[in-house]
């Protein structure tokens, strides 16, 4: 506002100006008429007034026409502005996007930036990573609060109890075995199974064990455990067993996993694909699936251990986020210090980011000139009359003031030239 109220006052002053000098013309010429008996030159200067009130004038007139009817008089071709104010509009907004918001100005300006390389140095200071740390800390604080209020932890409980009442759990969790099993993904994880059992049965501590039990079977039989305990073959027979069957498993466990159509595996495969059908499409299987589920959500316990973790949650959330060694601020800080040298170093993936935004940059700005185009034209023809002329008035009318008072030097001049040549040529 000050600086609005600062524009009306210079308006004025060029404005008074601009009249002071056209009432000057006016006293000069009538003064140079007076005594103009008195001496030749006073004709000179009749010329030179005359001209420039001529000239002061028709300026004024040209001035006052850009914003309103000269002295109310519905002249034509005066009040330009308003009578035009659509078309004024339409044709900045056009001039705006053509010259503004064309693709090659945007692209060029995306490129003379690079967004990358600003983004890179920007995360790369301490001082910026800390404050996206106490940032992204101050807005998990908020949250925080905002879901202390009951009305949004009751919105939460129930939305979240509404959306798992229209869960089919049987078949989700047939679509995502179907989606980790495709392509046989099934046989890397078999083939680690695979591999854990055989250095189980590897482990030195696992075979003594083993050992252990097939002896202790072997003194439990009926009519030679006592016999093969007093002879010690019990501890024999277990350790010789133990690894038989160690050797045995290893050689079957190997034979699986070299062998891409082993029997096993195929079994393995049979086994998951009829898994994922029934629980896709067996109704039995489904039924279960959705009594298991009505159970665990009717369950108190669960509600309560539920809302006891959700709680716990919270306070370690707000209880870290409220001390100034906060570890998630620290965590951001760091992740976003980290971001940014990792990307000042590396040139290509600038480059890549760079090469993405001037990829997108057009279809976004073909999707918003438009809109642009149309909000400024549609705000201007939007404005009222008056108002329109006394922003244009206000912002311009200072400027426009010099033109008056540039006809009413340049008038008078041109006049006095005139008349001098008048009077040489006789």
């Amino acid at each position: 506002m000050p600086q609005v109220n600062e524009q009306t006052e210079q308006l004025r002053r060029m404005k008074r100006l601009a009249l002071s000098l056209l009432l000057g013309a006016a006293g000069l010429y009538v003064l140079a008429r007076a005594l103009q008996g008195v001496h030749p030159g006073f004709a000179y200067l009749a010329a030179f007034a005359e001209a420039a009130m001529v000239g002061a004038i028709a300026d004024w007139f040209a001035v006052v026409a850009l914003f309103r009817h000269p002295l109310g008089l519905p002249i034509p071709h005066t009040a330009i502005i308003p009578q035009s104010k659509q078309r004024i509009g339409e044709n900045l907004a056009a001039f705006i996007c053509q010259h503004f918001l064309s693709n090659e100005q945007v692209l060029g300006r995306v490129r003379e930036f690079d967004p990358a390389a600003k983004l890179a140095g920007w995360l790369a200071q301490p001082r910026q990573a800390e404050w996206l740390g106490r940032l992204f800390a101050d807005a998990m604080r908020y949250s925080l609060s905002a879901l202390e209020d009951s009305r949004v932890q009751h919105f939460i409980h129930s939305t979240a109890l509404a959306r798992l009442e229209q869960l089919d759990f049987a078949k989700l969790s047939g679509q995502v075995m179907a989606m980790l099993t495709s392509e046989r993904r099934h046989q890397a994880l078999l083939d680690e199974l695979l591999q854990l059992l055989d250095d189980t049965l590897a482990a030195p501590e696992v075979q003594a064990r083993l050992a252990e039990a097939i002896a202790g079977e072997l003194r439990n039989l009926e009519y030679l455990g006592w016999t093969m305990k007093r002879l010690g073959v019990d501890e024999w027979g277990g350790e010789f067993s133990t690894l038989k069957l160690v050797k045995g498993l290893s050689g079957l466990l190997d034979e699986v996993a070299h062998d891409p159509q082993h029997p096993l595996r195929q079994r393995f495969d049979n086994y998951v694909a009829e898994l994922v059908e029934r629980l896709q499409h067996d109704p039995a299987l489904r039924l279960k699936g959705e009594q298991i589920k009505t159970q665990l959500l009717a369950h108190p316990q669960l509600s309560a251990a539920v809302g006891q973790l959700w709680r716990d949650t919270l306070d370690w959330l707000r209880d870290d986020l409220g001390r100034e060694d906060s570890s998630i601020r620290a965590k951001v800080s760091g992740a976003a210090l980290l971001l940014g040298e990792k990307l000042q170093r590396d040139a290509a993936m600038q480059s890549w980011i760079n090469e993405q935004l001037l990829a997108a940059a057009p279809q976004w700005i073909a999707r918003y000139r438009e809109d642009i185009r149309r909000h400024i034209a549609s705000r201007v023809d939007a404005w009222g009359t008056e108002e329109l002329v006394s922003e244009l008035e206000t912002n311009l009318g200072r400027d426009l003031q010099f033109i008056r008072i540039n006809g009413t030097l340049v008038g008078g001049t041109v006049g006095l030239l005139i008349y001098t040549l008048t009077q040489w040529l006789g």
